[in-house]
């Protein structure tokens, strides 16, 4: 009788040290912090508020294109028609296109041609990274050394050699033009790319980058390609 009692009592002893030890543990454990100092935060949210302002931007865009369509289709469907195709060719890069926007360098660094160094091509990776940055900040149409960039667009390496769209990129120096939806858009992508690391990494491969001032009417020619479309099939509406 005495054991049954004494094992009973241990075991209500040992669920009240438990439920103790958990709730000590819980009042006690710290709290996961975000460890990021105010300007890491200031400019993460800088990024999402330009995010949001340019999907606005997109959305507006869309909902004026569509008014126009819609008004012009009431008058000319024809002209509609034609005007809403230059509009897709043009976002396509099919067609050559002017606007604001700015031109960007890629030289060999001063050091490596005072040393005597051999200027080697620009690295697929090192590339595509400019390309990342410059869409980033709204760089809406961009060409590199003279090849027009679209949504098929390549950049890799073809036998030693970096290419975009199949054709190769020469030896620095080689420029790349940038046209954005504003002269303040192109302000921003300008000021951002002085300041930016990539700068450092175009130095440690003995390059560099040097970015011109924003410019009024920045012509980028039109993708001299063809666009493979085997793969897209025509939808019947209902």
């Amino acid at each position: 009788m005495k054991k049954r009692i004494l094992t009973r009592f241990t075991v209500i002893m040992f669920i009240i040290g438990l439920m103790t030890a958990i709730q000590y543990n819980t009042i006690n454990e710290p709290h996961i912090r975000d460890t990021r100092d105010s300007w890491e935060i200031r400019q993460e949210l800088a990024r999402e508020k330009q995010l949001h302002s340019q999907l606005l931007s997109e959305i507006g865009s869309l909902d004026e294109t569509l008014d126009k369509y819609g008004a012009a289709a009431d008058a000319s469907p024809e002209q509609a028609l034609r005007e809403t195709a230059g509009e897709l060719r043009k976002a396509a890069g099919l067609a050559e296109t002017t606007g604001p926007g700015i031109e960007i360098f890629v030289e060999p660094s001063l050091e490596a041609v005072a040393m005597g160094l051999e200027i080697e091509g620009i690295s697929p990776d090192l590339l595509i990274r400019l390309v990342n940055e410059i869409n980033r900040y709204n760089g809406l149409y961009v060409s590199i050394d003279g090849k027009r960039i679209i949504n098929t667009t390549a950049i890799r390496d073809i036998n030693g050699q970096t290419t975009v769209n199949t054709k190769p990129v020469q030896t620095p120096p080689f420029s790349l033009k940038i046209i954005s939806g504003s002269m303040e858009e192109s302000e921003k992508l300008y000021n951002h790319l002085l300041a930016s690391r990539i700068l450092d990494d175009f130095y440690i491969d003995n390059l560099t980058l040097n970015v011109s001032e924003p410019q009024n009417d920045m012509m980028i020619e039109a993708y001299d390609g063809t666009i493979d479309t085997k793969h897209l099939q025509a939808s019947e509406g209902e």
